[in-house]
C-alpha cells in the first residue's frame, strides 16, 4: 500500500496506516517564547472567524465510475481491475477473506493478544483491545490493501471508521500487529482506536475515489463521502461523465471528443504524488491536473531524522520526496516511464532492462553503464541488479518492503561517518562497514568522491547545529542544480536566520523559480517576521501573492500576527487550519495562530482539547502550558510541563520551558538545575546557555554565569542581548575595561540597544 504520512507530535504515536495526512508548519511553538521569557503577549487584537461547517461534497454526477470505461478500454480496464489500486479498499468478501478468519487465528503482541474468527452467523470477528482497555468483539466492514498485508475497517461513533492494528498477511496466512512489539495502549493517539488510525482523516482519500472528508467540528463527527470505493479510473483521469455521455451515441471509440483533458507528465506525476508522498493536506480539494504544491506541503529532509542526510527514506516517507531529489527526476524521468499507469507494475518486467533503456546507450544525460562489469557481482545474483544497490528496500508495517526512489549510490564511508545505511551491508549483514569501504574504494576509487557525498556531509553538519555549515549551505542553496536540494539547504539555514548573511541568502531563495524552494524560504524567515527586519517582512509580504498556494500559506503563517485574514492568502491559511482541525496537531496550530493574534481565551480550549485527544504528546502539553502561563496560571503550566518532561525525557526544549516556568515561580535553584539539564541534552542550545547565565548571575555565581554566557555567545554571535548580559556581570565584578568592550559589542550588533548604551556611559574608562 502507499500513501501519506502524518508528522505527528505524539509520544509513541507514529501511525502505520497506509494513508495519512499531516501538518506543514512544524515549528509553531517557536512563536510563543521569548529568548529569556516564557510567555508572549501580542498587541494584535484581530481575530479570525473560523467556520465549523464541512466543505461541500464533490458533484458525484461528474463521475461515471470505472465500470463505464470497460467496454471501450478493455485492455486498460483489465490491467487496472487486478491492480492494487483497484483493490485498495473493498467490502469484506467471503471468498477472499475466509482464510483469514477460518479456522480461527490467535496471536500475541506485546502484553496483549488478539483473535480473528468467524461467528456462527457467518460474520467475521476480530477480538482485541477496545478504547476502554477491555477485550471486545469487533466486526470489520471493509478491507484496506491486498498484499503483502490487509487491514480491516471497523465502524465507530461519529461517522468514523477505525483501522485495526490486527492485520493479515495473505502470503503466509499469518495475523500480526502492524506495530510489532510496541504494545500501544488505549488512549494513545496511535492506538487503533485513536485519531492516528482514523480512516476518515488518514486513509480514505488515497484508498478511494473523489473522497470528501466532511468533518463537523461542532459535533466532532464525519459525513465522509466518496464516488467509488478503491482507486478507480477517475482517481487519475478526473471526472469522466461528460466523456462517457459524448461517446455513448457514437461509434466507439470516436475521435474528436471535446471533453477529453490531456495531462502533462508533470501533472500525472503530481497526481501520483498526492498519495505517494509524506505531506500535509492544505485544502482537501485536489483534482487531477492541479499542481501538487497548490494542495500539499511536502515533508523533506530537515533538522529531524525523518530522512537520512543523503535523502534516503528513514521514517515512513513513501516515494515522492526522494524521487524529487534524485538525478533521475532532474533529468526528466517521470513515474510513467517506469510504471504502467493501469497495472502499476513495471513497464518492462526485467528491472535491469528497464534501467538500461537509458543507461546502456546511453541516452544523455544518463551515464553509460556496462552491465557486465559495473556491479562486480555474479550475473543474476543478489547485488547484480540495478535496484539492489540503487533502490534499497526498507520494511514498514512489519511486512511491507518499499524501495527508495532516490536512486542513491551506496557509500559505506558515510555509514562509518554518519550512520547512514548503505546497500552493501544491508545485504551483506555478516560483513563490517570497513570491509564494504575497502571494496568500494577498490572497485570505484576516486569516483566515490561525488558531489552527493559532500552534500550529505554538509546536511549532517547542519543538522548537528554546526555553524561551520552555514557557508556551504548558502552555496548549496544558490548553486545546487536540483531544486529539491536547494530547498533542503534553504530550510536548514533557518537555525542561523538572525545572521545578516543568512537572511540575505534566504531572501534570495524566496525569488527561486521553484515553488518548493520558495516555500522553504518562507518557513526559514518565520522567526524574524514582524521583528523589525524590513527585508524579511517585505519578502514575506511579496510571497503572500505567490502563484503557489503552499508558498502563500507559509508566508501567511509567518505574518500571522498582523495578517489580513480577508486577503486571499489569509483565506488560504484559515482554510488550511480548519481542514486539519480534526487532529491534535491541527488544533495546536490553530491555537498558536489565535494566541499570536492576542486571542488567548479562544486558544486555550483548543490546546486543552488537543491534549485530551492525545494525552501522551509532550509538545501539546507544552503548548497548553504556554497558554496557561499567559493567563498567569503558572502552577497549572508547571504541572503540564512536568508531565511533558516525563513523556519526553530527552527533549531539551521541553526541559528549557520547565526551567523558565520555575524561574517565574521564583524557584531559582530548581530552574538552574533544569537549565543545566537542558544544555546537557542539547549542548548547542544557545538560548538555554543564555538563560543559564542569567540564572547563575541571579544566584551570584558570577564566574559560572560568564562561562554560560560565553558559550551562548559562541553559538549565537549575532545576538546583542548576550554580550550585554556579560557586560553587566563584568561591571559587577569591577572589570570595567572588559565590561565596556562587551557593551560596545552589543551596540555594534544592535546600535539602538538603549541599555547597553546607558551601561557604557556609566562605566569608568578604566
Amino acid at each position: 500500500m502507499s500513501g501519506r504520512k502524518q508528522t505527528e507530535v505524539s509520544h509513541r504515536s507514529k501511525p502505520v496506516l497506509a494513508l495519512t495526512a499531516g501538518l506543514v508548519l512544524v515549528t509553531v511553538l517557536v512563536a510563543v517564547f521569548y529568548l529569556a521569557g516564557f510567555g508572549r503577549k501580542n498587541s494584535a487584537a484581530s481575530k479570525a472567524a473560523f467556520s465549523s461547517e464541512p466543505a461541500a461534497s464533490s458533484d458525484a454526477r461528474a463521475y461515471a465510475g470505472s465500470a463505464s470505461c470497460r467496454d471501450c478500454h478493455k485492455e486498460a480496464w483489465k490491467e487496472w481491475q487486478s491492480s492494487h489500486h483497484a483493490q485498495a479498499e473493498r467490502p469484506m468478501n467471503l471468498s477472499l477473506d475466509r482464510a483469514a478468519f477460518h479456522p480461527p487465528h490467535s496471536f500475541k503482541h506485546g502484553t496483549q493478544s488478539s483473535d480473528a474468527r468467524m461467528a456462527p452467523n457467518g460474520r467475521y470477528e476480530i477480538v482485541t483491545m477496545s478504547l476502554k482497555g477491555e477485550r471486545q468483539v469487533f466486526s470489520p466492514e471493509r478491507v484496506i490493501g491486498v498484499e503483502p498485508l490487509r487491514q480491516f475497517l471497523v465502524t465507530a461513533p461519529g461517522g468514523r471508521l477505525q483501522v485495526t492494528e490486527a492485520s493479515y498477511d495473505p502470503r503466509s496466512n499469518q495475523w500480526f500487529n502492524v506495530y510489532g512489539e510496541e504494545d500501544r495502549q488505549p488512549g494513545e493517539w496511535g492506538h487503533w482506536t485513536g485519531r492516528g488510525m482514523n480512516w476518515n482523516m488518514m486513509c480514505a482519500y488515497c484508498h478511494n475515489t473523489a473522497v470528501q472528508k466532511n468533518y463537523r467540528a461542532a459535533t466532532d463527527s464525519y459525513a465522509t463521502s466518496m464516488v467509488e470505493m478503491g482507486v478507480g479510473c477517475e482517481s487519475c483521469h478526473g471526472p469522466m461523465a461528460d466523456h462517457v455521455q459524448w461517446q455513448r451515441p457514437r461509434p466507439q471509440p470516436a475521435k474528436g471528443d471535446p471533453t477529453l483533458r490531456k495531462f502533462s507528465q508533470d501533472q500525472m506525476r503530481d497526481t501520483c504524488a498526492t498519495c505517494h508522498a509524506r505531506r500535509s493536506e492544505l485544502t482537501g480539494t485536489f483534482r487531477v491536473g492541479d499542481d501538487f504544491f497548490d494542495h500539499y506541503g511536502l515533508v523533506i529532509p530537515d533538522e529531524t531524522d525523518t530522512y537520512y542526510p543523503d535523502g534516503q527514506i528513514r521514517d515512513e516517507d513513501y516515494e515522492f520526496a526522494a524521487f524529487l531529489g534524485s538525478r533521475m527526476h532532474f533529468s526528466g524521468v517521470r513515474c510513467g516511464d517506469c510504471h504502467s499507469p493501469h497495472s502499476a507494475k513495471n513497464t518492462i518486467p526485467n528491472q535491469d532492462d528497464l534501467c538500461l533503456r537509458c543507461h546502456a546507450g546511453p541516452i544523455p544525460p544518463a551515464p553509460k553503464i556496462d552491465a557486465k562489469t559495473h556491479s562486480f557481482h555474479k550475473p543474476g545474483t543478489s547485488g547484480d541488479h540495478c535496484v539492489d544497490c540503487h533502490m534499497p528496500q526498507t520494511v514498514y508495517m512489519q511486512r511491507h518492503w518499499r524501495r527508495d526512489h532516490g536512486f542513491t549510490v551506496p557509500d559505506p564511508l558515510l555509514t562509518k561517518e554518519l550512520g547512514i545505511p548503505n546497500a552493501c551491508t544491508r545485504c551483506h549483514k555478516d560483513k563490517s562497514v570497513d570491509w564494504a569501504i575497502d571494496y568500494a574504494d577498490k572497485w570505484y576509487g576516486q569516483r566515490m568522491e561525488r558531489p552527493a557525498r559532500a552534500r550529505t556531509r554538509l546536511v549532517a553538519q547542519a543538522r548537528a547545529g554546526r555553524r561551520d555549515s552555514v557557508g556551504g549551505l548558502t552555496r548549496l542553496a544558490r548553486e545546487e542544480p536540483i531544486p529539491y536540494w536547494r530547498a533542503v539547504a534553504t530550510l536548514l539555514l533557518r537555525r542561523w536566520v538572525e545572521d545578516a548573511g543568512v537572511q540575505a541568502a534566504i531572501v534570495e531563495r524566496a525569488q527561486d523559480t521553484n515553488a518548493l524552494v520558495r516555500t522553504m524560504a518562507a518557513r526559514a524567515l518565520d522567526a524574524l517576521a514582524g521583528q523589525g527586519v524590513a527585508t524579511v517582512d517585505q519578502t514575506l509580504a511579496r510571497l503572500l501573492n505567490d502563484p503557489s498556494r503552499a508558498v502563500r500559506i507559509d508566508a501567511a503563517w509567518a505574518l500571522r500576527r498582523t495578517l489580513d485574514t480577508n486577503s486571499p492568502a489569509g483565506q488560504d491559511l484559515l482554510a488550511f487550519l480548519e481542514n486539519n482541525a480534526d487532529q491534535p496537531t491541527g488544533l495546536l496550530q490553530k491555537g498558536v495562530f489565535l494566541t499570536d493574534r492576542g486571542d488567548h481565551a479562544t486558544a486555550r480550549p483548543l490546546f486543552q482539547t488537543a491534549v485530551k485527544w492525545d494525552a501522551f504528546s509532550a509538545p501539546l502539553r507544552s503548548a497548553l502550558a504556554v497558554s496557561l502561563s499567559t493567563e498567569g496560571r503558572l502552577q497549572e503550566a508547571l504541572t503540564e510541563l512536568e508531565t511533558a518532561c516525563k513523556l519526553a525525557p530527552r527533549d531539551a526544549e521541553c526541559r528549557f520551558k520547565l526551567a523558565l516556568t520555575l524561574s517565574e515561580l521564583n524557584r531559582l535553584t530548581e530552574a538552574t538545575a533544569a537549565l543545566e539539564e537542558t544544555v546537557k541534552l542539547e549542548p548547542e542550545f544557545a538560548r538555554a546557555w543564555y538563560n543559564l547565565g542569567l540564572a547563575h548571575a541571579q544566584r551570584n555565581n558570577l564566574e559560572k554565569a560568564l562561562e554560560a554566557l560565553t558559550k551562548a555567545e559562541a553559538l549565537e554571535p549575532g545576538s546583542a542581548p548576550i554580550p550585554y548580559a556579560r557586560a553587566t556581570i563584568l561591571a559587577r565584578q569591577g572589570r570595567n575595561i572588559e565590561a565596556r568592550a562587551a557593551a560596545r559589542k552589543a551596540l555594534d550588533l544592535q546600535p539602538n540597544h538603549a541599555e547597553a548604551a546607558a551601561l557604557l556611559q556609566s562605566l569608568p574608562a578604566n
